[in-house]
Order: structure tokens, then sequence, then C-alpha cells
């Protein structure tokens, strides 16, 4: 017998899809401000848009995993 995915699985799938494809929605209609910048100043944004999406992410993929946004401390 298998396990079935949590409904939080799978809405926390759900929310990564969500957040791709407005990020890259966003980032696709800067293009053409950024277009007209030059090549050097074009690759650290694109550098930075194309890394900066994933912050997010961690939570919202800990919550998925555990169902707690926040990293919760044993005490000492």
């Amino acid at each position: 017998m298998t396990d079935q995915p949590s409904p939080r699985k799978l809405i926390g799938i759900a929310a990564i899809l969500a957040i791709i494809l407005v990020w890259a929605a966003f980032v696709a209609s800067m293009s053409p401000f950024v277009g007209k910048w030059p090549v050097l100043v074009q690759a650290p944004y694109y550098l930075f848009v194309g890394v900066v999406w994933v912050i997010p992410l961690r939570p919202l993929i800990r919550w998925t995993e555990t169902g707690s946004f926040r990293v919760r401390r044993t005490p000492r």
C-alpha cells in the first residue's frame, strides 16, 4: 500500500509553479526596458532576477514538508 501525497504537498507544488510563472511573466514584461541597457548592465540584472525567485521558495518548501513556515528551534 502506498501513501497518498497530502493536500499540503499538492498545494505547495501548485504555489511553486505559480511563483515561477508569475516571476517569468514579470521578467519577460521588463525586457523592452532592459533590452535597451548595455550588455554589461543586462548581465548582472538577469543573473539577479534569475536567482532571486528562489528566496520565497525556502519557507514554502518548509511548509510543504512540515506544515510550518518557520524553523522550530529546540531549547538548549
